[in-house]
């Protein structure tokens, strides 16, 4: 189950959100909202969010593994609802 789940993190989370925010900053019809990845967007380009997204799915799989309880699953779960939602958000300012 949490393999599963951690694939579906980095297939919405890391996948969708950067392909989508990718499009939406290529082809000026997006920006980046998040405040911190925008600072990084600002200063390294898109470069600067795949290092924060890197380092967040770091941080994400450091919680789940040093976790020592069965709500640990919550983790990649979280993330994969966070990365649902931003890709369809995302998609849906793409669309407009």
């Amino acid at each position: 189950m949490s393999r599963r789940l951690w694939v579906a993190a980095v297939l919405t989370y890391g996948v969708g959100d950067l392909v989508t925010t990718y499009i939406g900053l290529a082809t000026d019809r997006g920006a980046e909202a998040g405040p911190i990845a925008g600072a990084f967007v600002g200063s390294h380009g898109y470069l600067g969010l795949v290092v924060l997204k890197l380092l967040t799915f770091g941080l994400f799989y450091l919680v789940w593994r040093v976790a020592h309880t069965r709500g640990k699953i919550a983790v990649p779960l979280a993330v994969t609802l966070v990365g649902t939602v931003v890709t369809l958000w995302n998609t849906s300012v793409l669309l407009a």
